[in-house]
C-alpha cells in the first residue's frame, strides 16, 4: 500500500469513529437499550475501531515501507566523552564539541512524514487556517498507544460505572438539607459521550498539522476534562475540581498564545512540514524554516524573526520584515532572533506546563481524582497529561538550548516535588496522581537534555503502565468502597489478579530489571534512557549537576513510595475487617484489561518490540547533533547517542538500580517487614510530615497569593460597587425624584392640568347652554331652521357679493 494515500485516509478514519460515536450518543443515547446501556457499546465499538484502524497503519503501512535507522553503536570510546568533558572546561570547548559532533553525529535530516490538507477553513491574508495532518513515525506511534490504552478503558468501565445504569441512582457522598442521599437519573450513556469526544479530541492533536489546528484540540480536550472531572457535579469537591483544572489550565494556555502569536508575527505559517501549494510550489513549514538545510539543520532564526526583535527592541515600526535580516552566510546570523526564539519556545511549553501538570501548575491534577477512575487512567496515561509531552516532542525542532534548559529545570523540580508529595498520601488514586506529576517531570527533563527519544519512550511506556496501575486501583475502591489504604490490607487472598497486575505495574514504573543487561520491564528501558541522558548532560554541564543527581533520588522515592502503596494495599493484616470480608475479585470485564495492560507494562519497552527504534525514526530534523546555546554560551545540549557509552550507561544504570533497590528495600523494612514503626517515623519527622503531608503548602501559597488578593479585590470593588456607585446612582435617582414633583407641582398640575381642566369645564359649559336649545316644541325648531337658512343664504350671498371676484 502507498503510504502517502493510505496512511492520511487510515488515521483521518481512526480520529472520526469517535466523533460519530459521540453525536450518535448525543441524539439517541439515552433509547440505546435499557437507560443506555447501548451507549457504552457502541462507545466501545468505536474506539476498538479506531485501535483497528490505527494498528493496519502501523503494521500493514508505515512498517513495511519504513526501514528502522542502523542501531547505533557506541563507537564513540569512553575517550571521546572523556575528553569532551575536559574540553568543555576551558574556553575553546565550544570548537572541541562541534568538532566532536562533526566527526561523529552529522545533523540529522528530516524523518519520513507526510503532510497535507484535508480541508481549507479559509484564508486571512497570509494566515491559512487549515485541516491537515502531519504524519511520522510518532504520530502513529501515539495513534496506536492512544487506542489500544483508550480500548481497554473503555471496557474496564463498562464494568465500572455500572451503578449509574441503576434507577434511581444514590450518590452517598453527597446529603441533602432534609438528610437523606442525593437520588438522580444514572449517567451511564453521558459517561460514555464524554469519553467519546475526549478521544477523537487527543487523536486530533495527535494528527494535527498545523499549531491552529493543534491549539483547538489542545482546548476540545480541556473541556473534556472539565466534563469528566466533574461527572459528579453535584458533589462540591468534583465541581471545585473541575474549575481548578480549568482554570489552572486556561493560565498555562496563555502562556501558549503568546509563543503562538511569536511564531506566526516572525515566520509566517503554522504548518509543521513542508507542503505543495494549489500552484505545485513547495512552501516551507516551520521545521524547515527554522532548521534550514543550508544551516546543515542547526537552529537559525528565520529573517522574519529576527526583524521582528529588532523591532521589538528599537521600536521602529516602519521596519518591514527582512529589512534588518542579516544575509544567509552572515556569521552573525545564528545569534540574532535568539531572544524572540527564546520567548516562543518557553511561550509554547507554557500550554504544556498547564495541560502536563508541570510546576507551578501541577496543583490541578491531584485534585482530578474526584473524577471516575476510567478517566483518570485515560487522563494519566494517554490523553489529555500526555498532550503536554507530546506537543514538546512535536515542537521539539523550535526550541532552542536556552529554552530546553528551562523546560528541564521545571521537569526536574516537577518530579522532585510530586515525588515527596506521594510519600505522604494516603489516598491510593492521589499516590498515583502524584506519580503521574513525578514521571512527567521525568518526560520533561529528558526532553529538555536533548533526550528526545528517552522521553517519548517513557511517554509510551508510562502510558501502559500508568493506565494499569489506575485501573487497578480502581478495582480496589470498587471493591472496599474507599479510596484510603489505611482501611486496606491484605487483599492480596481476596484480588489476587488485581494484586499481581498491579505488582507488575509498580515494578514497571521503578524501573525493575538486572542491571547492565537487556532484561527488565518496560520501564527499566526508558527510564535508564533518562537517566543516562542526564549523566550526559553533566558530563559536558558540569554547573548543572543538580539535573543529574536529581532523576536518580527521584527513582529511589518512587520505588519506595510505590511499594509503600502496595504493601499498605495487598500485604499484612487486613486494618478493616468489615471491608476486607466483603472485599472480591472484581468482575472479568475489569480484570480483563488489567491483563492485557500488564502484558504491555511487562514487555512494551523490550527490543523486539522495536519501539525504542520506531521513535529513532521520528526524530526531529536537526536534532542529533548536539548544539550550543547562544544566549548561555556555556550551556550544551549533547547528542543523545553520547548517553550510549559504557563511561556513561555503565554508572548511570548502576546508580539507578542502586536507588530504585533502595526504594523498595526501605518500603519492605517499614511496611512489610514492620521492623521500623511508622507511627512512631511520623512523629519523629513530624515537621518534615507535615510539610509533605500538605503538599508543600502550594495550594495555601496560591490562596494567599492569588485567591485572598482576588477576592479581596473583588470585595473592595463589590464594597465600592455598593457604597460608591450605588450612593451616587441613589443620589441623582432622590435629585430626579425631587425634581419630576418640583415639575409636576409647577407644570404639569398648574399649566398641563389647568389647561386640560380649563378645556373641559369650557366644553361642559358649552354643552350645558346647548342643551337648553331641545325645548321639545316642533314650532320653535321650524322657526330656528327658517331662521338658520336665511342666515346662510344672507352670508352666501355676501361671500359672493364681497370675496368672490367676477370675472
Amino acid at each position: 500500500m502507498d503510504p502517502t494515500t493510505t496512511l492520511p485516509v487510515l488515521l483521518m478514519a481512526a480520529w472520526l469513529v469517535p466523533l460519530a460515536s459521540f453525536v450518535l450518543i448525543v441524539l439517541f443515547g439515552k433509547y440505546m437499550g435499557p437507560r443506555g446501556i447501548g451507549a457504552g457499546y457502541l462507545s466501545v465499538l468505536a474506539i476498538v475501531t479506531s485501535a483497528v484502524f490505527s494498528l493496519i497503519a502501523m503494521f500493514g503501512v508505515w512498517l513495511p515501507n519504513h526501514d528502522f535507522p542502523t542501531a547505533h553503536e557506541p563507537e564513540h570510546g569512553d575517550e571521546a566523552v572523556a575528553s569532551a568533558t575536559v574540553e568543555h572546561s576551558d574556553a575553546n570547548e565550544h570548537h572541541a564539541a562541534d568538532e566532536h559532533d562533526t566527526a561523529h553525529h552529522a545533523n540529522n535530516d528530516h524523518p519520513d512524514y507526510y503532510a497535507g490538507d484535508w480541508y481549507s477553513l479559509g484564508e486571512f491574508g497570509d494566515l491559512k487556517l487549515t485541516i491537515g495532518y502531519y504524519i511520522d513515525s510518532l504520530t502513529v506511534a501515539m495513534f496506536c498507544m492512544v487506542s489500544v490504552i483508550a480500548s481497554c478503558v473503555h471496557i474496564y468501565a463498562l464494568g465500572y460505572m455500572h451503578d449509574e445504569l441503576h434507577e434511581p441512582y444514590v450518590d452517598h457522598e453527597v446529603t441533602l438539607s432534609s438528610g437523606e442521599h442525593l437520588r438522580r437519573k444514572g449517567r451511564f450513556y453521558r459517561f460514555f459521550q464524554y469519553l467519546s469526544l475526549f478521544c477523537f479530541s487527543m487523536f486530533g492533536i495527535v494528527i494535527a498539522g498545523n499549531v491552529a489546528m493543534v491549539f483547538v484540540f489542545w482546548e476540545l480536550v480541556g473541556i473534556c476534562s472539565y466534563f469528566l472531572i466533574g461527572f459528579y457535579i453535584e458533589r462540591h469537591s468534583a465541581s471545585t475540581a473541575a474549575n481548578k483544572a480549568f482554570i489552572v489550565n486556561r493560565v498555562g494556555d496563555f502562556g501558549m498564545l503568546i509563543g503562538m502569536m511569536a511564531l506566526w508575527a516572525s515566520v509566517g505559517t503554522f504548518a509543521f512540514g513542508d507542503m505543495k501549494n494549489d500552484a505545485g510550489e513547495v512552501e516551507q513549514g516551520l521545521f524547515s524554516l527554522l532548521r534550514p538545510e543550508e544551516n546543515e539543520y542547526h537552529l537559525a532564526p528565520p529573517a522574519g524573526m529576527i526583524a521582528e526583535q529588532e523591532r521589538m527592541i528599537e521600536g521602529d515600526p516602519n521596519s518591514a520584515p527582512g529589512e534588518a535580516a542579516s544575509a544567509a552566510g552572515d556569521e552573525k546570523r545564528n545569534t540574532q532572533g535568539q531572544w524572540l526564539l527564546f520567548i516562543a519556545g518557553v511561550g509554547i511549553f507554557c500550554g504544556c506546563v498547564g495541560k502536563s501538570a508541570q510546576f507551578p501548575l501541577h496543583v490541578w491534577l491531584p485534585d482530578a481524582m474526584e473524577g471516575p477512575t476510567p478517566v483518570s487512567a485515560l487522563v494519566h496515561s494517554a490523553t489529555m497529561v500526555a498532550a503536554g509531552v507530546y506537543l514538546v516532542g512535536r515542537f521539539y525542532p523550535c526550541f532552542s538550548p536556552e529554552a530546553l534548559l528551562v523546560i528541564a529545570y521545571i521537569g526536574c523540580v516537577t518530579l522532585f516535588v510530586a515525588a515527596t508529595i506521594a510519600i505522604t498520601a494516603t489516598d491510593i488514586k492521589r499516590v498515583l496522581a502524584y506519580s503521574t506529576v513525578s514521571q512527567l517531570g521525568y518526560m520533561m527533563l529528558s526532553l529538555g537534555l536533548g533526550g528526545w527519544v528517552a522521553g517519548m519512550f517513557h511517554l509510551i511506556t508510562h502510558a501502559f503502565f500508568k493506565g494499569l496501575l489506575f485501573m487497578c486501583s480502581g478495582s480496589v475502591i470498587h471493591a472496599v468502597h474507599t479510596n484510603d489504604m489505611t482501611f486496606m490490607g491484605g487483599l492480596r487472598k481476596k484480588m489476587p489478579i488485581t494484586a499481581y497486575t498491579m505488582l507488575i505495574g509498580c515494578l514497571a514504573i521503578i524501573g525493575a530489571g538486572f542491571p547492565l543487561s537487556s532484561y527488565g520491564l518496560s520501564g527499566y528501558y526508558s527510564k535508564d534512557a533518562i537517566i543516562e541522558q542526564a549523566w550526559s548532560f553533566a558530563s559536558v554541564n558540569p554547573q548543572h549537576a543538580i539535573l543529574k543527581w536529581a532523576p536518580v533520588g527521584g527513582a529511589f522515592i518512587t520505588a519506595f513510595y510505590m511499594f509503600r502503596l502496595w504493601y499498605l494495599t495487598f500485604a499484612g493484616k487486613p486494618r478493616d475487617e468489615h471491608r476486607y470480608d466483603h472485599a472480591h475479585e472484581s468482575p472479568r470485564v475489569m480484570t480483563g484489561p488489567l491483563v492485557v495492560l500488564a502484558f504491555f507494562a511487562l514487555g512494551i519497552g523490550w527490543p523486539i518490540f522495536h519501539v525504542n527504534d520506531l521513535l529513532e525514526q521520528g526524530r526531529p530534523v536537526g536534532t542529533l547533533a548536539s548544539t550550543q546555546g547562544e544566549l548561555l554560551t556555556g550551556l550544551t545540549i549533547p547528542s543523545e547517542h553520547d548517553s550510549h557509552v559504557p563511561i556513561i550507561k555503565t554508572p548511570a544504570g548502576i546508580a539507578a538500580f542502586s536507588t530504585a533497590a533502595a526504594g523498595v528495600l526501605l518500603a519492605s523494612i517499614i511496611y512489610l517487614w514492620r521492623l521500623l514503626n511508622p507511627d512512631e517515623l511520623k512523629e519523629s519527622f513530624k515537621p518534615l510530615w507535615a510539610f509533605l503531608w500538605n503538599k508543600w503548602y502550594f495550594d495555601e501559597l496560591y490562596d494567599y497569593l492569588f485567591v485572598k488578593p482576588t477576592l479581596f479585590i473583588s470585595n473592595c470593588a463589590s464594597w465600592f460597587d455598593r457604597n460608591i456607585i450605588d450612593s451616587i446612582l441613589h443620589t441623582a435617582a432622590a435629585i430626579c425624584k425631587a425634581c419630576s414633583k418640583v415639575v409636576d407641582a409647577l407644570f404639569d398640575q398648574t399649566v398641563v392640568d389647568g389647561t386640560v381642566n380649563t378645556f373641559a369645564s369650557g366644553t361642559w359649559n358649552l354643552g350645558l347652554w346647548l342643551r337648553k336649545l331641545q325645548t321639545g316644541n316642533l314650532r320653535q325648531y321650524v322657526m330656528f331652521i327658517v331662521i338658520g337658512t336665511v342666515a346662510l343664504f344672507v352670508t352666501i350671498s355676501i361671500v359672493q357679493a364681497y370675496f368672490i371676484p367676477t370675472s
